[in-house]
């Protein structure tokens, strides 16, 4: 039966424990499953740029022995040329999977609606599944454990704040959000997290405060202040998140073995200071290789019909 990763709602906590095993065994044998999506095709169907996303997708993918696509916006530009739901049905003919970087999550759900093979959101508007789990499975590998840790987001209630506030529920990690007064997670993903949160017994916060959000967090996580398709705004939001730079003072009231991340590309000199990002706190490269092992995994989960 096919099934999609749209958001983490699509996963279970045994999925996601499942998930962090595979990724943990290839990243310690990375030859072990070399075969797994031998004589596949996966598609990358991206309407915005990407380094890691797509690198770490399209060498993943060619590791495990399958095949990739590119489609840039330039092939395909979904409900444009052609509908969403057509090029759904289309690709489902010729392809074994898709991974859909899109900038509508709308369009993400019409792929999956529509398509007859698993799809794989890569980015979109209002979730980053991919991105989130790799970070909580960066976490857990620093610190052996989610039980008890306290992770502090600082930025943006942006799309990989939703997907690490579902998440961070989901398994039971702290979460503390710190956003500039009109810039918190919207209502509707704190209402949806709730119920998960109270189940796992996971402390989600949400303050205009990014001191109350550090105070004692093993994690201080950052975000770009400017998304790609927020240019325009660039001036008002400069402003608005002026005090919620990730810098040498923040930190201070951190844990004292906390641990700095951000999902890259980072603009130093704006939400986070070069000497918080190049300090011996700073796991972001580490980070940004687990992209690799957690997809991988994650492709193995959706589309390998082999035991592990």
């Amino acid at each position: 039966m096919k099934k999609n990763l749209l958001t983490l709602h699509d996963v279970s906590l045994k999925e996601i424990a499942h998930i962090f095993d595979l990724a943990r065994k290839m990243k310690k044998n990375k030859g072990r499953f070399d075969h797994h999506l031998k004589g596949k095709t996966i598609a990358l169907l991206f309407q915005k740029p990407s380094n890691r996303t797509r690198v770490s997708f399209e060498v993943g993918i060619w590791q495990l022995g399958g095949n990739c696509l590119y489609l840039g916006p330039d092939e395909i530009d979904l409900g444009k040329r052609e509908s969403t739901s057509d090029v759904a049905k289309t690709l489902s003919r010729y392809l074994d999977g898709i991974v859909a970087r899109t900038h509508l999550h709308q369009d993400i759900v019409e792929l999956g609606k529509n398509a007859t093979i698993p799809i794989i959101n890569g980015l979109s508007d209002q979730f980053h599944p991919c991105q989130a789990l790799t970070d909580i499975f960066s976490i857990q590998e620093k610190f052996g454990t989610l039980k008890g840790i306290t992770l502090a987001y600082v930025g943006d209630g942006n799309n990989v704040c939703r997907s690490l506030m579902l998440g961070a529920a989901k398994v039971g990690l702290n979460m503390n959000i710190a956003s500039p007064q009109g810039y918190e997670p919207a209502d509707d993903i704190v209402e949806i997290i709730k119920p998960i949160a109270q189940k796992t017994k996971a402390k989600i916060t949400i303050t205009n405060s990014p001191q109350e959000a550090i105070r004692g967090a093993q994690v201080v996580y950052a975000d770009v202040w400017v998304s790609m398709g927020q240019e325009k705004e660039s001036a008002e939001r400069l402003k608005k998140f002026r005090d919620f730079q990730i810098n040498s003072a923040l930190v201070k009231s951190a844990d004292a073995d906390y641990v700095f991340m951000h999902c890259l590309p980072a603009h130093r000199g704006f939400e986070v200071t070069t000497e918080v990002i190049d300090s011996p706190h700073s796991i972001i490269f580490e980070q940004a290789e687990n992209r690799l092992h957690v997809q991988k995994a994650i492709l193995i989960f959706l589309y390998s019909n082999k035991k592990i």
